[in-house]
């Protein structure tokens, strides 16, 4: 009898210790997610599922092109994920033939290679804040981001974390590219 109590306490210690790790690498280390939509395309495909690093910008800040994720704070529990654009204290704009300023000089980016035909928020310099960002989706035509007023400039404190694999489909298994 001794034996089988044993038995079931050390077996009760393992299953609290792998069940308090999970909830560590979950709240703390990183999360899966899954794309909804097409905003991120060709990057990130409706349906992709990706683990987010929450815990690289502990010890760094975020950096331009970086993929994050930060939740909508008009729909409970609905996350966006976009590529940020804009860094602190700098200012945005997007001109009627769809190129994009930063600090009054054209913005080099390989990622949205449509010509943007609504600049949003963006028709007027934005001036970013101490601890704002400006993001885009990669499919910019099909994208809300901070053009969208339902979206705005993001707050540091709203950055998730930045999208690190790509765990589903398997065909596109990897490690996420942001520079």
């Amino acid at each position: 009898m001794k034996k089988v109590l044993k038995e079931i306490l050390n077996t009760s210690l393992y299953l609290f210790i792998v069940l308090c790790g999970i909830y560590v690498v979950i709240h703390f280390i990183g999360q899966r997610t899954q794309v909804v939509g097409q905003s991120m395309e060709s990057t990130l495909s409706n349906n992709d599922n990706l683990i987010v690093d929450k815990l690289t910008y502990h010890f760094h800040e975020p950096k331009r092109f970086d993929i994050v994720v930060f939740p909508f704070h008009q729909e409970e529990n609905t996350f966006y994920i976009k590529r940020i654009i804009g860094m602190p204290g700098e200012t945005v704009y997007i001109d009627e033939q769809g190129t994009i300023y930063i600090n009054n000089e054209v913005l080099e980016e390989s990622y949205g290679k449509e010509v943007i035909l609504d600049a949003g928020l963006a028709y007027e310099p934005i001036t970013l804040g101490d601890d704002e960002y400006f993001v885009m989706g990669d499919n910019r035509n099909n994208s809300s981001d901070s053009r969208d007023p339902t979206v705005g400039n993001i707050s540091r404190s709203d950055i998730i974390g930045r999208a690190w694999i790509r765990i589903w489909p398997l065909d596109k298994f990897g490690v996420l590219e942001h520079q």
